[in-house]
């Protein structure tokens, strides 16, 4: 992880090996710091939004894109498939500190004009990164 400052979240993964199966096996964690608590983002983007966004970055690459499909969606958050389009939405809507955390793609297929898939890019506002990917330092929470 290359910022210097403190993260709110971050995605790891972690090589094991079993001595006895002689097998590796790479998991991926996300960690949650007490500052993403304490700078007002669990508490402002709601039990919701925080799931689906912890879903989505599940999915995601380096560059905070993934390409989960609706029901891959749907099934990690274990609703119906029009509750996560909801969840989605009201992600993609949300804004913290006026900025989005995630915002959305549609591309079509040249050819035949169809939706082809959706991407997400998972913002480095959101202090979600996985590998070497980066998250950018947040202001001190404002008295309201």
């Amino acid at each position: 992880m290359t910022n210097e400052h403190q993260r709110l979240v971050s995605v790891e993964s972690q090589s094991e090996y079993n001595i006895t199966s002689g097998k590796s096996e790479t998991r991926i964690f996300v960690k949650m710091y007490v500052d993403a608590v304490k700078k007002g983002l669990i508490a402002d983007i709601g039990a919701d939004r925080w799931q689906t966004l912890c879903v989505l970055s599940s999915f995601m690459n380096e560059k905070g894109e993934c390409y989960p499909t609706q029901d891959q969606i749907a099934k990690a958050l274990n609703v119906r498939r029009e509750a996560a389009n909801k969840r989605i939405k009201a992600l993609c809507d949300y804004r913290w500190q006026g900025r989005p955390l995630v915002v959305k793609q549609k591309t079509r297929d040249p050819k035949t004009q169809r939706w082809e898939n959706t991407r997400y890019t998972i913002m480095p506002i959101s202090q979600l990164a996985i590998f070497d990917g980066d998250t950018e330092e947040l202001p001190e929470p404002r008295d309201e």
